[in-house]
């Protein structure tokens, strides 16, 4: 008997409990949705991956919905906004086209756009001894060494820095370092971003005598002041190098005194009746 209240009581708890869960499946199923929206606006963003001085074109640019609360100041919305406007800084894909990275209406595109205020952007002509066998790319920075003559004596020919910590702007024909930097880039020009007063000296190295870049560690903000050297200088420096160095082992050597003569052996006299004689003892 008890046997079969035990059955009925669990047969009426799983025929309660799976009602209950039929009833909340339904009532699940039809429940409203609650759909939450969150206020977009429309941004401006490069469409692929755009170089410095690049001409912005219709093909370059794309919408995209941008969460209102969070859109970055200065963007744009409209694409004819800045169509035909260049870049002075590098854009990668689905970012924001913004002000700062955008030259003026005026300005137009291209390497000019790229030059700040008060400089000038000189082209010298390099091979790849000049150009450290290609390692000089854009945004390096160089020293420049010039090597000529005041005079028509070859005895007069100098060796000097004359500009320091140059930036290069363009290898070539590109102004961008897209590339890996540990991969030399042969180029048979360079294009250096200098103060007019530094162009005037870089144009007369260039065309009087002979030059040859240096390449500095970009955390290197030193311009140590250098007198130059001659070829006279150079050798000397050289023959009073190794005349210092033989003396100095010369020096270095042990002195022996020189070694006293030995003294004469002893003698003795010896007087046989009338006669003397003379004899040397060894």
């Amino acid at each position: 008997m008890n046997r079969i209240r035990i059955f009925m009581v669990l047969a009426m708890a799983v025929t309660a409990g799976g009602g209950l869960a039929y009833a909340t499946y339904n009532y699940m199923q039809n429940a409203p949705i609650r759909t939450v929206t969150i206020p977009t606006q429309p941004v401006i963003v490069a469409a692929t991956d755009l170089d410095l001085g690049t001409e912005l074109h219709a093909e370059d640019l794309r919408i995209v919905d941008w969460p209102a609360n969070a859109v970055p100041a200065g963007a744009f919305g409209d694409a004819s906004e800045i169509t035909g406007r260049g870049l002075i800084m590098p854009v990668i894909e689905n970012e924001p086209i913004l002000p700062m990275k955008l030259a003026s209406i005026e300005e137009g595109s291209g390497l000019p756009t790229v030059i700040p205020s008060g400089l000038r952007a000189v082209s010298v002509r390099v091979n790849e001894v000049i150009g450290v066998a290609g390692y000089v790319l854009p945004g390096t920075r160089v020293d420049v060494l010039a090597t000529a003559s005041p005079t028509d004596a070859r005895t007069d020919i100098t060796s000097k820095v004359v500009l320091t910590n140059v930036q290069v702007l363009a290898a070539g024909t590109k102004i961008d370092r897209s590339q890996n930097p540990n991969d030399p880039q042969p180029v048979s020009v360079v294009t250096m971003l200098v103060t007019p007063e530094e162009a005037e000296r870089l144009t007369l190295a260039a065309t009087e005598g002979k030059i040859q870049l240096a390449l500095r560690n970009p955390l290197d903000e030193s311009a140590p002041v250098t007198p130059g050297v001659k070829q006279a200088a150079l050798l000397g420096s050289t023959a009073r190098t190794t005349a210092t160095r033989v003396a100095a082992q010369r020096q270095a050597r042990p002195v022996v005194p020189p070694q006293a003569a030995p003294p004469p052996p002893p003698t003795v006299e010896v007087i046989r009746g009338d006669t003397r004689t003379q004899v040397t003892l060894q």
